[in-house]
């Protein structure tokens, strides 16, 4: 072997490397992006969990609260350390049952105003005339453009989604890594339980 073809073989070997070496990054970059992708996801669905057995004894739907259409859930979720969020949803199981007077208050207060209808029925409605399932994002767009009045940001409008995912009310399609809702037709949601 001549010192050339010995030179070749290393500045090839040198190439490779440096070309491998920058796959590895991209890779790992990628799964960091996945992996707090998927603990935004495990911070949401622990809120529903929380939420679902917080409420687990309403029977009559009428008498849950009302979400603020413009506060996300997650949001709040993720300010508050793990402890306190556990010692919330405890003492939520035992308070749930009574009625406080600063909620009298507010209910009697939003007696006097006009109902605005919820987000999650101005979804399922949009959701309800299409066939072929939709993404959150054109759900939003769509929302947006008949209900300019309404302006929830693009993670309220997922965190609604996805309690009406829990609630049964809509079903999710993951389709590479997209994730697509379709609207439960009466007949199904009969029919699943």
């Amino acid at each position: 072997m001549t010192s050339q073809s010995a030179s070749t073989l290393r500045s090839r070997y040198v190439a490779q490397a440096a070309s491998d070496l920058e796959e590895n990054r991209q890779q790992q970059r990628e799964l960091a992006e996945r992996i707090t992708v998927l603990k935004q996801e495990e911070a949401l669905l622990s809120d529903i969990l929380n939420l679902a057995e917080r409420y687990e004894g309403f029977a009559d739907a009428s008498r849950l609260p009302e979400q603020l259409q413009d506060k996300p859930v997650a949001a709040k979720a993720k300010q508050a350390p793990a402890g306190v969020a556990a010692r919330r949803s405890t003492s939520a199981k035992t308070t749930s049952a009574k009625t406080t007077p600063a909620s009298q208050t507010a209910k009697a207060g939003a007696k006097g105003k006009s109902r605005r209808p919820l987000l999650g029925d101005l979804l399922a409605d949009l959701l309800g005339q299409y066939d072929e399932p939709r993404l959150a994002k054109e759900l939003r767009d769509e929302l947006l453009e008949k209900h300019p009045d309404r302006n929830p940001t693009p993670q309220v409008v997922r965190n609604t989604i996805e309690s009406l995912v829990a609630k049964g009310r809509i079903r999710r399609h993951k389709q590479q890594r997209s994730v697509m809702y379709t609207l439960v037709k009466r007949g199904e949601a009969d029919s699943s339980d």
